[in-house]
């Protein structure tokens, strides 16, 4: 029997600079596009959470004035009310710290009692929808 012999190898393997540097061209390109949709979506999630935290403030200023007759004067409050487990993190400034906003007059004259009516960003930044934080 005779076995089959292969004709030896000219050149040793691996792969020559020119294909490396398509592939690294390629991933450049890839990196260049997932980069931006990736800060955005960090961006929204980030909005999200800033919309939530303050729905949740508000709903807590809110069952606060149904129990109490009056609002909260001051985040802190709400807190040891136990109408919110703790002052939520603000994720645009990494900080416990809320602008408080105190109640508007009705329509007749009056006042409501206490200090939050509703809760505001501190942040300098504008939203993805044009609207700066510290107004949502």
């Amino acid at each position: 029997m005779k076995f089959l012999q292969l004709a030896p190898r000219r050149h040793p393997g691996g792969f020559t600079l020119v294909e490396l540097l398509i592939v690294m061209s390629v991933i450049g390109i890839l990196a260049a596009i997932s980069v931006p949709s990736y800060k955005r979506s960090l961006v929204k999630a980030r909005e999200a959470v800033l919309m939530e935290d303050l729905y949740q403030m508000r709903r807590a200023a809110d069952a606060f004035y149904a129990d109490n007759a009056r609002y909260p004067d001051s985040l802190e409050d709400l807190v040891n009310s136990k109408y919110l487990r703790g002052a939520p993190q603000d994720p645009f400034t990494n900080d416990n710290e809320w602008d408080c906003l105190p109640p508007e007059a009705s329509d007749d004259g009056e006042l409501a009692p206490g200090g939050c009516f509703d809760f505001r960003s501190l942040s300098d930044l504008v939203g993805l929808n044009g609207i700066p934080y510290s107004e949502w």
